[in-house]
């Protein structure tokens, strides 16, 4: 048991995803299918109702869920260049979206919301999780959404990891309210895991800010 710990614990997340885009992987089926089709519409309801105009998104992947998106303007941010190539060329006829690497932050400017979706649980090491969720917080202007899971479950695979996250940002990032809790509406059956997810939508606003929060949708 202590050896698998040692070897999660050493497994570099970012070297998995570049690799798995070169291969012509794809970001997974949370970002395809009716999940997709969720997240997006859940998303989209929310930049209505609450007249944002721009967002960020860390963790773009192939751009397939970003595809169902309608912002005003739209950052995506990925480790991997092949993929982000992909999205470039995938989306030229959306002159406000913009692919940029992960590592690049410091030459652009927060947005009024940041999205984290499906991320989260990839992101094995502490070291990873706490750099990553200090960035994403630290690009929002206003809001912000996470699509993940929220319990503590171990390794399940070397680039899965369940975690508690809502724990570390209370206590890390003080300002930031959690304003909604949206439970899925397809929570996890492992007979359908391309369709069902144990990720739900938690949504942070800064400060004493508030938010409209889309209804559930009837299944």
């Amino acid at each position: 048991m202590k050896s698998e710990f040692i070897a999660t614990e050493n497994f570099d997340v970012a070297a998995y995803w570049r690799g798995r885009y070169n291969r012509g992987g794809t970001s997974g089926a949370g970002s395809y299918g009716r999940l997709a089709a969720y997240k997006a519409d859940f998303l989209n309801t929310f930049i209505v109702l609450n007249n944002t105009e721009s967002l960020i998104d860390f963790g773009c992947g192939d751009g397939n869920q970003a595809s169902l998106f309608d912002v005003p303007a739209y950052v995506g941010l990925d480790v991997s260049e092949t993929a982000l190539r992909h999205c470039r060329r995938r989306f030229t006829d959306r002159p406000t979206y913009q692919f940029h690497n992960s590592a690049a932050l410091d030459n652009l400017t927060p947005c009024d919301v940041a999205i984290s979706m499906d991320v989260i649980y990839h992101l094995v090491t502490d070291s990873d999780f706490e750099h990553y969720v200090g960035n994403l917080f630290s690009m929002a202007k206003t809001y912000c959404l996470i699509y993940a899971s929220n319990f503590d479950s171990g390794w399940s695979s070397p680039h899965f990891r369940h975690r508690a996250f809502t724990k570390y940002v209370r206590s890390s990032l003080p300002q930031w309210r959690l304003a909604a809790h949206v439970l899925n509406p397809y929570p996890f059956e492992p007979a359908d895991p391309d369709n069902t997810s144990f990720a739900d939508f938690f949504v942070y606003v800064i400060n004493n800010g508030q938010c409209l929060i889309p209804a559930p949708a009837a299944k």
